[in-house]
């Protein structure tokens, strides 16, 4: 089976400092795989990588099949992104935010509007579509950015630590809304975060430190008997492989 986001052996510095070191991983079709890592464990230059913001200095990268190095507009536009930092006109309605996206990825009228629809239903954002942004608090703009990536229906959604400055609730509750989007749309989901409480036992798990890929496999494989969260402090202490 093709995998929804594969990445090989991938390798990239910034001048002389290692920032990736050979990480390699691939996500199924329609899987939830959270990438857990501490902060400056590389999750964020994977992510400049696999939205084409840098050319890593070796390895490969596909989506869905399509290689990005080979057909990056093809492989892009099966990509949706959440990036850590909010990218969103606080004037503008919800609306004509999405409106505005969707006419960069070539949609207007009926089917914009409809796919609009559709994105802001799935994430319970409706009745906000008239609102301006700056009046949504910061669980709800969100879930706007993340309606927003669904616009033109990609096969893959990134998310680079998309709940940091949220509270716990909130944090569940959109960690929830996009577990429910991997598991009734086949959408291929990577979440990156430092937070292991955003990270169930079914979940695919992989581990980062420093560059490298520490652990891949479920997160109730990966932790065993202990907890997650003392699982992973221990291997980032060490820098163990598992």
């Amino acid at each position: 089976m093709t995998a929804g986001l594969r990445v090989q052996t991938l390798t990239h510095r910034y001048g002389k400092k290692l920032a990736l070191d050979g990480v390699s991983f691939s996500v199924e079709r329609g899987a939830f795989c959270a990438l857990l890592g501490p902060n400056g464990a590389g999750k964020s230059t994977l992510f400049a990588l696999m939205t084409r913001l840098f050319v890593p200095e070796s390895g490969s990268i596909s989506i869905d099949g399509i290689s990005l190095h080979d057909n990056p507009r093809a492989a892009l536009g099966k990509i949706g992104v959440v990036f850590q930092q909010p990218t969103l006109d606080l004037d503008l309605s919800v609306r004509r935010n999405l409106v505005y996206f969707a006419a960069l990825h070539g949609l207007s009228g009926r089917d914009a509007g409809q796919r609009i629809d559709s994105a802001l239903g799935r994430l319970g954002m409706a009745e906000r579509a008239g609102e301006k942004v700056r009046a949504l608090n910061g669980g709800h703009r969100r879930r706007m950015e993340i309606a927003r990536a669904l616009i033109h229906a990609p096969s893959v959604l990134l998310l680079d630590e998309p709940t940091v400055g949220l509270d716990a609730a909130t944090r569940q509750a959109i960690t929830g809304h996009v577990h429910d989007l991997a598991e009734t749309s086949g959408l291929t989901v990577l979440w990156a975060t430092h937070l292991v409480d955003e990270i169930r036992a079914s979940d695919r798990l992989v581990i980062m430190h420093k560059g490298c890929v520490l652990a891949d496999g479920t997160s109730a494989q990966i932790a065993g008997a202990a907890p997650l969260a003392d699982r992973f402090l221990q291997m980032t202490a060490a820098g163990e492989v598992a």
